[in-house]
């Protein structure tokens, strides 16, 4: 068992009294501990550098370490409902000592030692906080399924998704100071990753957000979780914060930045199917800040939620000139009348890696003559909406033809070719592409 004592030292220097030495409960099964550092930050407190990972005595598939793909350090799958019996003292302001052995995380058995009257009692918490996660779970409120998530709070992986919680004082929480990338999982193969991790570790770094692990660490644990979650179809989505501390506005207390990330499984792929978009009134983050992948999506959130309100699937961004700027989270495209693939410049605006590759995926269309060029340029509203194709290009939708925008028409008023041309090359890359863009995954 991993107990928290009290010396008797230690309890002397504050005035406190020691409580006796702990007694294992002869009514629980003894269970394997096994302690690791993998996963933690360094310089963090013991209680979050050391991690238990425990197995009862019939033996737990969620116990089982997840297989290592990158280097040789495991990062440890966890089980919320067995954290196993644990034992800790603890003295009290006014000089009892009190010693706690913990069962099935919320059931607890005390003695208190108060001068010569000696108490033994079992108690259970009021709130059976695990339980009520669970029902909460199983209410159907959540309409994704979550296959894993790892957390360098607790240094490890879960595939409860009762446990996928993170501190309410972490600064991300309350202060968005925080930033994160995704990338899709294709056939049990991660897409984009390093393309998406490099932008993700300079979103780190204008947000002035301390790095947990080096960039090969980081890699290592987000295919880990991959592996731990089964799914070989959905996305991995993974977060950086400056860490829990406090409710204050600055970061200096928050001395562990933390690293998050969960595998959410979506079985199918969207139709490319012709979609409305609207000019958005919401105003555009300015470039700053457009350029980095913070959680700060108020204004993205409220941009698709006014094109929703509107009939349509999202709100257009104009940027301060009144230039086409982006999609709530997804790049533009236009096909002028004169074949050119047009994309708005990436000076202000996020620079997505999807839309980079369509764009390289692209020059086959330029080849066999269906394109006559790729440009990246201003582009005004007016030529937008003359454009005889419009699109929305981004790793969640990967190319989605816009068929409307505000009253006008786009083009024919159909899916047009190219869209579908580019929607066909990005699908067979995700599928078959080069291991640039490609790592397989072992599950």
């Amino acid at each position: 068992m991993a107990q928290f004592p009290v010396t008797p030292a230690a309890a002397a220097a504050t005035g406190h009294r020691a409580s006796p030495s702990p007694r294992s409960s002869t009514s629980l099964p003894r269970r394997t501990t096994v302690l690791t550092s993998i996963g933690a930050a360094a310089g963090s407190p013991s209680w979050r550098g050391a991690v238990a990972v425990t197995r009862a005595a019939s033996g737990s598939d969620k116990a089982a370490v997840a297989r290592t793909i990158i280097n040789p350090n495991d990062v440890p799958v966890l089980s919320f409902s067995e954290l196993g019996c644990f034992e800790w003292q603890l003295c009290t302001q006014t000089g009892y000592a009190l010693h706690y052995t913990v069962k099935n995380f919320f059931e607890l058995e005390y003695t208190i030692k108060a001068q010569v009257i000696y108490f033994n009692k079992s108690i259970t918490l009021p709130l059976k906080v695990a339980e009520r996660l669970e029902t909460f779970q199983a209410s159907g409120t959540r309409n994704q399924n979550y296959m894993a998530m790892y957390s360098s709070i607790f240094g490890g992986i879960t595939t409860d998704p009762s446990a996928m919680v993170i501190p309410i004082d972490d600064h991300m929480v309350h202060r968005g100071h925080g930033v994160f990338d995704t990338a899709a999982i294709m056939d049990g193969h991660l897409y984009e990753l390093e393309q998406h991790l490099d932008r993700f570790l300079r979103s780190a770094l204008m947000a002035k957000i301390s790095l947990p692990f080096d960039r090969s660490t980081i890699r290592s644990i987000l295919i880990q979780t991959v592996s731990a979650s089964t799914c070989t179809q959905g996305s991995l989505r993974y977060w950086l914060s400056v860490g829990p501390g406090d409710f204050q506005l600055s970061s200096s207390g928050c001395t562990n930045p933390a690293l998050y990330a969960v595998v959410i499984e979506s079985p199918f792929l969207q139709v490319p199917a012709g979609c409305k978009v609207v000019t958005s009134s919401i105003p555009i983050k300015s470039p700053q800040f457009a350029v980095m992948k913070s959680v700060n999506y108020l204004p993205n959130a409220l941009t698709k939620v006014e094109g929703e309100e509107n009939g349509a699937f999202t709100g257009i961004w104009l940027d301060d000139e009144g230039f086409v700027a982006e999609g709530s989270n997804m790049n533009v495209a236009f096909v002028t009348a004169g074949k050119e693939l047009l994309l708005p410049s990436f000076d202000k605006i996020l620079s997505g890696c999807t839309a980079k590759r369509v764009l390289t995926l692209a020059e086959q269309l330029v080849a066999d003559g269906r394109l006559s060029r790729i440009i990246s340029r201003n582009v005004g509203v007016h030529e937008g909406k003359a454009a005889d194709e419009m699109m929305l290009i981004g790793s969640g939708i990967l190319v989605k033809p816009v068929v409307q925008w505000d009253d006008k028409i786009i083009g024919s008023g159909q899916e047009g070719p190219i869209a579908q041309a580019l929607y066909d090359l990005i699908l067979e890359d995700m599928r078959s592409g080069p291991p640039s863009v490609r790592i397989r995954v072992s599950y």
